[in-house]
């Protein structure tokens, strides 16, 4: 597995419902069209895949990878011809997201729009839930 290929930022999603959706990640079509930007290139991938691990001031931080195949446990997220996975260890702690991308003058990167997160850190690059 590479390295992960993106900076990822959290958002406490306040006073949001968690409504049933499709998928337990919804994309923006500014994230679709970014993610399929990424993939053009690169043939060998069939997809992106979301996961979380342990780091970071608060607990836990999202990761970007590019897959080049399904997981056992991974769920597919299909969504206007794009490809996403979510690792078993993720799923829980997506339900209800929505994935963004968000091109700043400051900064390119995806924004995981959160309802679930309890908190944040400072830098917004880690959270708990």
């Amino acid at each position: 597995m590479s390295a992960s290929m993106v900076r990822a930022t959290v958002r406490a999603v306040n006073k949001r419902r968690i409504l049933a959706t499709r998928a337990a990640l919804t994309l923006t079509p500014a994230a679709v069209n970014r993610i399929r930007t990424l993939l053009h290139d690169k043939p060998e991938y069939i997809g992106m895949k979301v996961g979380v691990r342990t780091r970071g001031c608060n607990g836990l931080t999202y990761t970007l990878d590019y897959t080049k195949e399904k997981g056992t446990s991974d769920e597919e997220v299909l969504q206007d011809g794009v490809r996403v996975f979510i690792e078993k260890k993720a799923q829980l702690t997506l339900l209800g997201t929505e994935m963004d991308f968000v091109d700043s003058k400051l900064s390119s990167e995806f924004v995981f729009n959160n309802p679930n997160i309890k908190g944040t850190c400072g830098c917004g690059e880690s959270f708990n839930i």
